[in-house]
């Protein structure tokens, strides 16, 4: 088999070029040279992608207990993380550039349902990011009450989303270092945590649980929301350095990485002090660090907290944003979107993330958390039908990183994750659940606009993508 460049892939191939790639601003008569985000990049934006920290699993406690609260992070990371993230890298070599999961679907379903796949991801995303700067202002609350509620909250939203567009704005680069000093400042206060624990530590607490009192909808959605969006950094495959080699590594240790981050802090806040469900809620973290080691360590973890929440809107605005240029690269959306900045950032699709931010920000945590798992469930679903598809109908196309299993087992690892799918779909709240289908079925109109607003020419679209064989063609 050998590569066939479509549109998308001549422009992956322009831009690879010693690591360094060469990006045409249009609109503007010279091109700018931007870096590729390397491995220790890589690696915090995917962590930032999944998890940004422990914060916001404390719900799981109250929810369930210490004993499953523990587990699920543990089980769930084998059955739902760990083949997302092995799907993500193979595919992601298989087609390393912007667009990701987008191009996977479209490859083996065609372009209307990658389309759909593009349009419930890139929503479920938005919705996701929606939640940071909300997160952001909870936890400086207890120290600036204004912002609880009324006009200087919603200036605050303003004001932060802007200063976060603008980091995404100015390049990858910046954002990849800036996740990484995010990363380390937001985990080290939990390690000191975790060292001065240890004399208060009683191993019987870990075992308490009660399945009669589980709230399961609340439990799984909070596994769910913490352990997923694996795929996401494939929109960013094009920006990558040597991504057949480095992506796999990266989703390796990132995945190391959100464990090790949430079942560390949880070990230490339910051995060290006596188990109240009922106050383990977002932001108990800071009250256990007030209790094990004062004030300071509680000022540090919310300091945390807070900073974690920026790291995890960049990364994400990042995906959403990088995911919009590439489907306009196939011709999915207008060339517009496929404008990039002088920072060879997407534009508009920048603007229009946070255009989706802003308008998604007056939603509560919890519905947030239920309207972007609902979606993100559709997009996965195809994204599991896809890679069984092409493993099975095309076995031989190049896969620089392949799951090492044959077809019986892609699609045995494909089960659990689904069977979950099913039953998180199923635990959602009825008005939850209504508002993300109808947002699902718009996408089934929007599509066919989109090609009649293509066929009139009332915008302009470059590249296509027609089927498979645009992409792969035999010798």
């Amino acid at each position: 088999m050998k590569h066939r460049t479509s549109p998308a892939r001549q422009s992956s191939a322009k831009m690879s070029d010693n690591n360094v790639g060469e990006y045409a601003v249009m609109g503007e008569g010279s091109s700018h040279k931007h870096n590729k985000v390397s491995m220790l990049p890589l690696v915090f934006l995917i962590f930032y992608e999944v998890s940004g920290g422990p914060f916001g699993v404390e719900d799981s406690v109250q929810a369930a207990g210490p004993l499953l609260a523990l587990l699920g992070f543990l089980v769930f990371a084998l059955i739902w993380s760990v083949p997302e993230a092995l799907i993500t890298a193979e595919m992601g070599t298989m087609f390393p550039e912007n667009g990701g999961y987008v191009v996977w679907v479209s490859s083996a379903l065609g372009p209307f349902w990658g389309f759909q796949q593009g349009w419930v991801k890139w929503l479920s995303g938005v919705i996701d990011n929606a939640l940071y700067p909300v997160l952001f202002l909870d936890y400086l609350k207890s120290a600036i009450p204004a912002l609880e509620s009324g006009l200087p909250r919603t200036i605050s939203v303003l004001v932060l989303t802007a200063i976060l567009t603008y980091l995404n704005y100015r390049g990858l680069t910046i954002v990849g270092w800036v996740a990484i000093l995010l990363g380390v400042f937001s985990l080290l206060p939990f390690i000191v945590m975790g060292l001065i624990s240890i004399p208060k530590i009683e191993p019987a607490r870990w075992l308490i649980v009660d399945l009669g009192t589980v709230n399961w909808s609340l439990y799984l959605n909070t596994l769910f929301w913490n352990l997923n969006y694996w795929d996401s950094i494939s929109t960013l495959t094009g920006e990558v350095e040597n991504p057949s080699r480095t992506l796999p590594k990266a989703l390796f240790y990132a995945l190391l990485m959100v464990v090790l981050g949430y079942i560390f802090p949880l070990l230490t806040g339910t051995g060290a002090i006596p188990v109240d469900r009922e106050v383990w809620s977002d932001g108990y973290f800071a009250d256990i660090a007030k209790i094990l080691g004062g004030v300071w360590l509680r000022t540090w973890i919310l300091a945390a907290a807070a900073l974690s929440n920026m790291g995890m809107f960049v990364a994400e605005m990042s995906s959403d944003s990088f995911q919009l240029l590439g489907m306009a690269e196939i011709g999915m959306l207008p060339s517009l979107f496929a404008k990039r900045s002088r920072y060879g950032t997407p534009l508009m699709g920048i603007l229009f993330s946070a255009s989706g931010v802003v308008l998604l920000s007056w939603l509560s945590f919890q519905e947030i958390v239920a309207a972007e798992n609902y979606l993100y469930c559709f997009g996965m679903i195809m994204e599991f039908i896809a890679f069984v598809k092409l493993r099975i109908q095309n076995p031989n196309l190049p896969r620089p990183y392949k799951v090492p299993f044959g077809n019986i087992g892609v699609i045995m690892i494909c089960i659990p994750p689904t069977m979950l799918i099913i039953v998180v779909l199923a635990l959602a709240p009825l008005k939850i659940m209504a508002i993300s289908v109808a947002a699902a079925v718009f996408g089934l109109v929007l599509q066919p606009c989109v090609e009649y607003i293509k066929k009139k020419k009332w915008y302009v679209f470059s590249g296509s993508f027609d089927n498979p064989d645009c992409q792969y063609a035999s010798v």
